[in-house]
């Protein structure tokens, strides 16, 4: 054997910190802290739990009601995922247009502002009118209030793609496709992955808004009819899985991002 063969390093071992999962451990220890606060608000002002329910109590309604709260957890879900897939083709599809036609541009511009401009909740009650009180009228609404970050981060990260990449490519005759397609979309991508990033936290609003205007399933619709009979522990729970629900979309879409998008992070 050479020498550098002999004399290789051994690999050193991680430790225990570094082999814990980190946003894990914080969202354990977080969750912990909110809620022995919770508790001890509870205990300390003797709280009654028609206005804040205790922890236990929470946790004690969500496995009686796991079925109900599964059902309607599983109709809430589906409202977000679709919404966050159509307000994405709808985001990439106006950054497109944007970026390749810039006539356009200025004809989808006022339509991307107002799109924001109007309250969601203004929106709702047409577009249960046009749509229905299924499933329908909760993704569109999903997909409108992303529909704004997911343009803009996409359209900024094409437009910005550094010069030298695009005149490498000309001086090589790559036409205007190739450009978009092996130069200004991937590096567009790491803008557009914020903007997924924060499409994935706002999609339940648009979802959950539209299941308080009309509807007769979803954690939206479920919390309604609780607080309205002051069945308030249903509630909370209800929030509850809501709040686990988003958090777990959003750390999966993180880790998808980061795996398919590997030199964002470099």
């Amino acid at each position: 054997m050479t020498d550098a063969t002999q004399h290789t390093a051994p690999v050193k071992p991680k430790s225990k910190r570094e082999q814990l999962d980190r946003p894990a451990l914080r969202l354990s220890l977080s969750t912990l802290i909110i809620l022995g606060l919770w508790q001890f608000i509870v205990v300390a002002f003797d709280m009654p739990s028609f206005i804040l329910p205790a922890p236990i109590d929470v946790l004690h309604t969500m496995i009686t009601r796991y079925p109900v709260l599964l059902k309607h957890t599983w109709v809430t879900a589906q409202e977000i995922l679709l919404g966050l897939g159509l307000g994405l083709m709808m985001g990439l599809l106006f950054a497109l247009q944007m970026l390749l036609f810039e006539p356009l541009r200025r004809w989808l511009l006022p339509i991307l502002i107002a799109s924001q401009a109007i309250p969601v909740f203004a929106i709702a009650p047409i577009l249960m009118l046009w749509l229905g009180y299924g499933i329908a009228s909760k993704v569109v609404m999903a997909a409108i209030i992303i529909f704004f970050p997911v343009t803009t981060c996409c359209y900024d990260g094409l437009r910005n793609t550094p010069t030298g990449y695009l005149d490498l490519g000309k001086t090589m005759g790559a036409s205007k496709w190739q450009l978009l397609r092996h130069i200004q979309l991937p590096a567009a991508l790491p803008t557009l992955a914020s903007g997924i990033r924060v499409a994935v936290v706002i999609a339940p609003i648009g979802a959950v808004v539209g299941e308080w205007v009309g509807s007769s399933e979803g954690l939206g619709y479920l919390m309604l009819q609780a607080n309205a009979r002051m069945i308030i522990d249903e509630m909370f729970a209800a929030l509850f899985i809501l709040a686990a629900l988003s958090i777990a979309l959003y750390f999966t879409t993180d880790k998808l991002l980061k795996t398919a998008i590997p030199w964002e992070n470099k």
